[in-house]
């Protein structure tokens, strides 16, 4: 099956079998600014009929392909596929992104309602012999057609995406398949849903009389917390698990018993109780090791890495455990640095036992003792409007971008700001910036599109539209909103894949911006973390929110200083994800015991903090069990591989050099339409090295 693409059409044409047009605005002409989604239009009660409408379309549109009786070609055939669906595509694209960023039990019962009617699509058209038929012929004259890269791409993946999904299984093999791919779908869903649910359900709450708990803490992080508590209809102050709100409160109270609380909180999210994930992380697994082996791999690690620039899972094995032993001494060394400082403070007294719940306390006083830094120096240069306007220059200094606001754009919730994105007078994109927590809104950061760059029949561009969303700390009644250092970072990252988005160039959209190998989308976001510590980038715009004065150098130098602070440990961190999700995807029968059991296993050989019994990450790890990382999580590392090589660079030219942008933005442009190493090496002249980011971590092997 062909990846569903967000893609946003002006349909000039509705079937009368989609019906009640004139009432729904997913089923008509948009009449919005740039053919962008009438949010201010669109109710709950319209997505269920739009998408049946839909497929209902799409089925039709599958089966004139079908019934098509002229000769398979690239173009009746493959292109055909390409653009079918399209109304189906943008509906999906507007309700799936909602779902993560504005969603509501009501929207969680409807996605529950049409994921089996999407999955059953999906599994009619990648099923359909006759269809399978003619993208097979197509495919098997392919060293005959006049075709580009691009087309060729899109010709390959086609019939790939075919056959991965089932084209060449026996029909009783097909119907396993169904069912297989049908509860997967729906266990997906529950699982973030479940995750959501259960980061909501919990907060500590300090009331007013006991004061004394909150004294010793930050202005911000008070304030935040009255506020929060007020939203909520309480006296007092309240810390959610929302990072905004408890990475604060864990960096800046001595308050074990509270910190103890939240930290056991939210590192058994889903695990156990009302919203438990148990159950569903080993369905998962085996379904998805049951749709691997019934197409032909002994595990699904084998099946997804097959379409990775990594190809095996041997070679993403040896990556994590290489770069394990370059670094693991290195973390315990952290490790050790920050329990013997919180044991030397006398803090807790002769009998403290340090615990991960101290971790964030004693890093930061270690962290401002050593680097004389912490984050309260840093913040006021890190005014979000400031740092957007800087963002926002880099765009242009780099690839001469520029950003004009746009009110008139419907929007989601009123927070959202978007922005028609130019390149001299050539519209690339619409941006939409979503920046602070919300109930509605799931944890985290990250880069959606609600349509990709395509052209349509008549040659005419689509330029994409695309989401950026975040957590940010949220402005008070007095303080601006001010970034910490990580989410300054953050954003750089997020804002690197809406680049890849902004600048894809192609006719097709499945093989056009983000639409890249899982273990090479995040160099283009890894690669612009870079900048936040560039001295050149922040005398643009870094300027204390109160005083107007630039960041000073000693600032900067201090922030350069610390910026391996920690990095082994940080990094051994990551591995231990990745290593977890390679262990679920590597399984060969289906696992039936315990999930803390197997988690705790999987990643001994990663581990440095203490480990606490009672919990469990993967009933929380959405990337992997509810999002497109399953066997992929790897990538983020793998990516900092390319990164630290590829930035080396501009470095080496200037972080400014015309010439490296202009190669950087050819390697983004591209999207899929070339393999991924291919456009690295044209861009870097040679294949990365581990190397490379054990420099830039300031390590070497041991």
């Amino acid at each position: 099956m062909k990846k569903r693409i967000f893609a946003l059409m002006a349909f000039a044409t509705v079937m009368s079998s989609c019906g009640g047009s004139d009432e729904n605005p997913l089923l008509s002409d948009f009449n919005t600014p740039f053919d962008t989604p009438p949010f201010d239009r669109i109710e709950l009660e319209h997505y269920q009929p739009a998408f049946e409408a839909a497929i209902r379309e799409a089925r039709a549109e599958m089966d004139a392909i079908v019934a098509d009786p002229a000769a398979p070609t690239f173009e009746n055939t493959i292109v055909a596929l390409e653009r079918s669906g399209s109304r189906l595509t943008a509906i999906e694209g507007i309700f799936f992104n909602l779902l993560e960023a504005e969603t509501s039990d009501r929207m969680q019962e409807i996605a529950l309602q049409v994921q089996p009617l999407l999955t059953e699509f999906a599994n009619d058209m990648s099923l359909n012999p006759a269809l399978f038929a003619r993208v097979k012929a197509v495919y098997d004259s392919r060293a005959d057609l006049p075709l580009d890269a691009e087309q060729q791409m899109l010709l390959e993946k086609t019939y790939k995406s075919f056959a991965r999904n089932g084209a060449n299984l026996s029909e009783e093999d097909k119907e396993k398949y169904r069912a297989l791919s049908g509860e997967l779908s729906q266990l997906t869903i529950r699982f973030g849903q479940n995750v959501l649910s259960a980061t909501n359900a919990f907060t500590v709450h300090i009331a007013p009389e006991d004061s004394a708990r909150v004294a010793e803490l930050p202005e911000f992080v008070r304030e935040s917390m009255a506020e929060e508590a007020v939203a909520r209809g309480e006296q007092g102050w309240t810390v959610t698990l929302q990072a905004p709100s408890m990475v604060p409160f864990m960096t800046y109270s001595t308050d074990r018993t509270l910190k103890e609380q939240l930290w056991r909180a939210y590192n058994t999210r889903a695990f156990g109780g009302e919203f438990d994930n148990s159950d569903i992380v080993r369905r998962i697994a085996e379904l998805r090791l049951g749709v691997a082996n019934l197409l032909g791999y002994d595990t699904y690690a084998d099946y997804v890495l097959e379409e990775r620039m990594a190809e095996s899972s041997t070679a993403v094995n040896e990556f994590l455990e290489g770069l394990l032993r370059s670094t693991r001494e290195y973390a315990l060394d952290d490790y050790r640095t920050i329990r013997d400082y919180a044991v030397r403070s006398g803090l807790y007294g002769p009998d403290f036992e340090f615990m991960p719940w101290d971790w964030a306390y004693f890093n930061e006083k270690y962290k401002n003792e050593k680097y004389s830094l912490n984050e309260e120096q840093i913040k006021p240069y890190l005014r979000l409007e400031n740092v957007k306007k800087g963002v926002f220059l880099l765009a242009e200094k780099l690839y001469g971008l520029t950003f004009k606001e746009n009110k008139e754009i419907p929007v989601f919730n009123r927070e959202v700001e978007t922005y028609e994105v130019y390149d001299g007078d050539r519209l690339m994109a619409i941006l939409y910036l979503d920046f602070f927590p919300r109930e509605s809104k799931r944890g985290g950061a990250w880069m959606t599109n609600f349509r990709e760059m395509s052209t349509d029949a008549d040659g005419r561009e689509i330029r994409p539209l695309v989401s950026l969303t975040t957590n940010f700390t949220k402005p008070t009644a007095t303080t601006p909103s001010l970034l910490t250092f990580d989410e300054f970072e953050t954003f750089l990252h997020e804002f690197g894949h809406c680049l890849h988005g902004i600048l894809a160039e192609g006719k097709y959209a499945s093989v056009t911006g983000t639409n890249v190998y899982r273990d090479f989308v995040e160099l283009p976001s890894q690669i612009m973390e870079n900048f936040a510590t560039e001295r050149e980038f922040l005398d643009l715009w870094a300027v204390h929110y109160q005083t107007g004065e630039k960041m000073p150098q000693e600032l900067i130098d201090k922030i350069i200083a610390a910026k391996n602070y920690l990095a082994a440990y940080s990094n051994v961190r990551q591995l231990s994800f990745g290593i977890d999700d390679m262990a679920w995807h590597s399984l060969a029968e289906p696992y039936t015991g315990d999930v803390e059991s197997f988690e705790k296993r999987a990643t001994a050989s990663a581990q440095v903090l203490p480990a606490i019994d009672g919990t469990c990450f993967s009933t929380s790890f959405s990337h992997i069990f509810a999002g497109g990382y399953a066997a992929g999580y790897y990538s983020y590392k793998w990516a900092e591989v390319l990164e630290a090589d590829a930035f080396s660079l501009f470095r080496e030219k200037g972080i400014f050099n015309p010439e490296v942008a202009a190669g950087f933005r050819k390697l983004l442009s591209k999207g899929g339409s070339e393999h991924p190493m291919k456009l690295y090496v044209e861009f870097r002249g040679h294949k990365p090295d581990v190397e490379a980011l054990l420099t830039k971590m300031g390590l070497e092997k041991k």
